[in-house]
């Protein structure tokens, strides 16, 4: 136990040294660390006991036998695992720049506690371990039993109580594989096989959706409401969900955003710790965008989870696909055509579009020929009703220590109605100044309410959100089918943005990792045990383990994220650490003169203990996790 404070506030100095700050990401690393740290010690430890218990020898000789036999496979164990988790720390995009100070932080704590194993780990045994005299044996000359095949066990260590029943059941397992090598060789080929139906099958998201206990409503009424308008709407939505069940209070925010328009709104809805509510988050969700469909079909309103990851502005949504292009007639046919195919997707819900038309306009259309009959320019009658209605900052005025903008623009009465406009003069260079009906006639129009660009193009985005249990993945790729079958004219393109086009780079960059890893280990194991064959044979293990992590994904009904990818990395570490000691013992074994068979048996058994502890660690961690996530 010590070797876990040991190698965490030992870390401290590394990432001070390296400039990590204590963060989310490096937290969560000094956190799953807990359970990786302590393993190196407990396999040093188990080997010293079984020295000191089988063997015969005094604690202090069996500290230094043990570590000895024991430390190239410890060491083996940590640099391969400390190869999973450095090529995530240099990850590129988003989920590198979060990710970074996981993977550092934690293979730092891997390598602290590396050393901490062969100091402080049989240090403490050689003076804690307590033995009775009459167990001492004698050794041979090469430190082993006179017979290999055969060791001194203390009579209420291993071969009484509950772990003598896991062992007799584990070597019976083991000795019926080794007899049935083929139907193992099968079953191990149609895991491996069942990957990929098990990966298409599972959900696919950028960020986990939790249940905290908080969502919020998005709403913009038709084009032109007024503020008094919208606020009755958004307030009459706010009552009705305030009575679902759970739902504690709401918080209603008129003409926020940048653009401060007054027809849009939000609801932040605040709902009872998950303990005392029998609703779900997503069942409320659900139940909100119910109650939003019984209003009228004009209302764009829409349901989503608060964000860890804000876009920078605009709806929150999982799902952004932009379309470019230069004429907004066009983009205006390919965003609605889209848009509809959009909904056809069983995994959407709230799909929308940043392209909202309607809004009421006044247009200007200037007679150029009595313009320039009356001398008359086209910028003069740009300029008077820009600096007129518009407004411009003409000076400051200074109050004691503050200042003031002096903005010159026209009164009210010459700015609500197109009547007052047309009393408006401009600039004339034959008459001095003239009224603008004079010169310019107004007709009233709509027009969309916003105009977005991307690198100087024209930039329509269809927005959606995700069902409980969809696959954001999923979405995605339909919405590129739909792109492919959609004619488009030469100069208009589309793509992914925002949660979603990060989705795409954080796969890539897994994938490389997880390679990454693959070659470092590789090369790590091969100059451990001098072969080109003993490292494959371990890693061989770690496709065996990928489908169960996917299978208790669809389980819990989880997806695979950023975060479940970070489970299956640590996943690789851990079952691998497990082969190395298990290959380590039979080579060590079959040096002594043991047949490969009984090789194979004996050095199973062994490890069987440390990886029964190790695990169980590991596991019991897990489950304090899962309960801290359910609670809130």
């Amino acid at each position: 136990a010590i070797a876990i404070p040991t190698s965490i506030v030992s870390t401290f100095a590394v990432m001070e040294y390296f400039g990590i700050t204590l963060n989310g990401p490096s937290m969560l690393g000094l956190t799953l660390s807990v359970g990786i740290v302590i393993d190196d010690a407990i396999v040093v430890l188990e080997n010293i006991y079984r020295f000191v218990e089988e063997k015969g020898y005094a604690p202090f000789e069996a500290a230094i036998k043990g570590t000895q036999e024991i430390g190239l496979a410890v060491l083996a164990t940590t640099l391969s695992l400390m190869a999973v988790f450095l090529p995530v720390g240099f990850m590129g995009g988003i989920v590198g720049r979060f990710m970074s100070s996981f993977g550092l932080t934690s293979a730092f704590a891997i390598g602290v506690s590396l050393l901490v194993s062969f100091t402080l780990t049989p240090t403490l045994a050689a003076r804690m371990i307590k033995v009775r005299k009459e167990k001492r044996g004698t050794q041979t000359a090469n430190d082993q039993p006179a017979n290999p095949q055969s060791t001194i066990h203390h009579p209420q260590s291993k071969d009484s109580g509950f772990y003598a029943r896991i062992d007799r059941t584990y070597n019976r397992m083991l000795h019926w594989s080794m007899a049935h090598r083929w139907a193992i060789v099968v079953m191990c080929v149609v895991v491996i096989i069942s990957i990929m139906p098990l990966f298409m099958f599972v959900g696919k998201n950028f960020l986990p959706v939790d249940d905290q206990s908080q969502f919020e409503l998005s709403i913009r009424t038709t084009e032109g409401s007024t503020l008094a308008a919208a606020s009755t709407v958004v307030e009459r939505i706010a009552t009705d969900v305030r009575k679902l069940p759970g739902v504690t209070d709401t918080l209603t925010t008129i003409g926020g955003g940048a653009q401060q328009q007054v027809n849009t709104a939000s609801v932040y809805v605040k709902l009872a710790p998950i303990e005392e509510r029998a609703l779900s988050q997503d069942d409320l969700m659900t139940r909100a965008r119910q109650l939003l469909a019984q209003y009228p079909k004009e209302l764009r309103t829409s349901v989503q989870a608060i964000q860890a990851i804000s876009n920078g502005g605009g709806r929150n949504a999982p799902i952004h696909f932009v379309v470019n292009g230069p004429d907004l007639q066009k983009l205006s046919e390919y965003s609605g055509e889209l848009l509809k195919q959009m909904k056809t997707i069983p995994d959407v819900v709230d799909a929308d579009t940043t392209l909202i038309e309607g809004k009421p306009e006044l247009r200007v259309v200037i007679d150029r020929a009595r313009a320039a009959d009356l001398g008359v320019r086209v910028s003069d009658i740009s300029q008077a009703l820009n600096v007129l209605i518009a407004g411009q900052d003409v000076s400051t005025f200074n109050e004691g220590t503050d200042q003031y903008d002096v903005r010159v623009r026209a009164t009210g009465e010459f700015r609500t109605s197109a009547e007052s406009l047309q009393r408006l003069s401009v600039a004339s260079t034959k008459a001095g100044s003239v009224t603008l009906n004079q010169v310019v006639r107004f007709e009233r129009g709509t027009g969309p309410a916003s105009i977005n660009r991307l690198n100087r193009q024209r930039q329509v985005t269809l927005l959606a959100d995700v069902k409980p249990g969809g696959s954001q993945s999923e979405v995605t790729a339909q919405m590129n089918k739909f792109v492919e079958q959609l004619k488009r004219a030469p100069g208009y393109s589309s793509g992914l943005a925002g949660t979603s086009k990060e989705l795409g780079r954080a796969g890539y960059y897994f994938m490389l990792a997880i390679s990454l890893s693959f070659i470092f280990m590789y090369i790590v194991l091969a100059a451990q045990f001098e072969s080109f064959i003993h490292p494959v044979t371990i890693l061989l293990t770690l496709p065996l383990a990928v489908p169960f992590g996917i299978l208790s994904l669809l389980l819990t009904g989880q997806t695979v994220n950023i975060f479940s990818g970070l489970g299956l990395l640590l996943l690789f570490g851990i079952v691998k650490k497990n082969a190395i000691l298990q290959i380590d013992h039979t080579n060590g074994l079959r040096a002594h003169g043991m047949n490969r068979y009984d090789a194979i048996i004996q050095a199973n058994r062994y490890p069987c203990d440390r990886s029964l502890i190790s695990t169980s660690f590991v596991f019991n961690r897990e489950e304090l996790y899962l309960y801290a996530r359910l609670a809130g």
